[in-house]
């Protein structure tokens, strides 16, 4: 395998780790990324640009490509709120009905942005799915969302809002700020630092993104990475439909074809981002302080709250134990990132992103390889396992 880019004195095992993955475990294409206290020390990429469709496996992945990068983009939308509360414009303890008023319906008026935010609201599903004309609707979806009666009491417990969390996010945003929330992240963050990076991919952009599809689970022995088997009780709940969590991965349905250009130019904050690996390092370094003399997007203040659990154990969609701050997920054993300071977000089936405030690290990995793991891909461990190491060692 050709890999492509540059690796920094010292960050060599992230090379050797991101080879691997191709030659062990079944990585078609992909890039990765790293920055270390500001600074790229890692800008990788590799393999072809499709997974499937017509000509898969012939075109590179060149060093623009980018992918859907599904859940990751939850960790870039939720820092679209921390930005608002830290310029004043949204306070976290408010009921979202203050600045929603269609929300309070059916029981949901005490809702805090704050439960909202940390996977707290009892909203993860729909009584009536939605198409994905009206999935990508704002208007429609949202007025779906306000609608929604709650499945357990607001505040009293945790679950992963998979779908909605794009539907509260863009519903919340837009009414505080009158614009989506794909423009407010171009126009207030994205933009500015200058990130291949969209939450609803301009048509300018489409030809750049490769084909995502599904790739052989495997794993070498040895290799230290997570069990992935899911329990009994996982397995059950994915294939039962009434189950929550089969409910709450399903509220498009029919499911959406993700390589179609509907599908990516939604501004769906939960689930169709799609980036580069290399800018969303950049993005979650830029968090941390500043990047090439642009100033750092979060106060002290803020990326305090950032890194703050607000939610923690058995998680009532995911049944497993996670923990979640104001939308990111959080360093733990269900999702593992660099250490205890980490938090961001995976995305299904691969791809990755995240900060380490402690060790100075802004991290991005994507992928067009889909596996069947929700929050611990095996290869983007791999590759966090290489940072540790390349920290470890300087």
């Amino acid at each position: 395998m050709d890999v492509q880019g540059t690796v920094a004195a010292g960050w060599e095992p992230v090379r050797d780790a991101f080879l691997r993955n191709f030659e062990e475990r079944g990585e078609r294409g992909a890039a990765v990324a790293v920055h270390h206290d500001g600074v790229p020390v890692v800008d990788l990429w590799a393999g072809t640009r499709d997974a499937t469709g017509e000509g898969a496996g012939e075109t590179p992945w060149a060093e623009d490509t980018a992918q859907v990068v599904r859940s990751a983009t939850k960790g870039v939308a939720a820092v679209v709120p921390l930005l608002l509360h830290q310029r004043g414009l949204l306070d976290l303890d408010a009921p979202v009905a203050a600045y929603w008023p269609e929300f309070k319906a059916a029981g949901k008026d005490r809702v805090t942005v704050r439960q909202l935010l940390a996977h707290r609201a009892g909203v993860p599903v729909l009584d009536r799915p939605l198409t994905l004309a009206e999935a990508v609707d704002l208007e429609t979806a949202t007025h779906a969302m306000a609608a929604q009666a709650p499945v357990w009491e607001p505040g009293t417990a945790h679950g992963y809002h998979a779908h909605t969390f794009s539907w509260l996010l863009s519903g919340l945003v837009h009414r505080v700020t009158g614009r989506t929330i794909g423009r407010w992240a171009a126009e207030e963050i994205t933009g500015p630092l200058g990130l291949d990076l969209w939450i609803g991919l301009p048509a300018a952009q489409a030809h750049r993104v490769g084909r995502l599809g599904p790739v052989e689970e495997i794993e070498p022995p040895g290799s230290g990475a997570l069990k992935l088997r899911p329990k009994r009780s996982v397995t059950e709940a994915y294939q039962d439909p009434e189950s929550l969590t089969r409910r709450a991965f399903g509220v498009i349905d029919p499911k959406p074809d993700e390589n179609d250009p509907v599908y990516r130019a939604a501004e769906l904050p939960g689930s169709a981002g799609v980036a580069t690996a290399r800018a969303l390092a950049r993005f979650y370094a830029a968090i941390l302080g500043p990047v090439d003399g642009a100033a750092r997007l979060l106060t002290p203040e803020s990326l305090a709250l950032a890194r703050t659990e607000e939610s923690a154990g058995a998680d009532k969609v995911l049944l497993v134990g996670t923990r979640f701050g104001l939308g990111h997920m959080l360093h733990g054993p269900a999702s593992p990132l660099l250490g205890p300071s980490s938090f961001g977000h995976p995305g299904r089936g691969g791809s990755l992103g995240f900060a380490d405030p402690d060790a100075g690290i802004g991290f991005g990995y994507v992928t067009n390889g889909m596996r069947k793991t929700v929050t611990a891909d095996p290869r983007a461990q791999s590759l966090v396992r290489a940072v540790r190491a390349s920290l470890d060692g300087a």
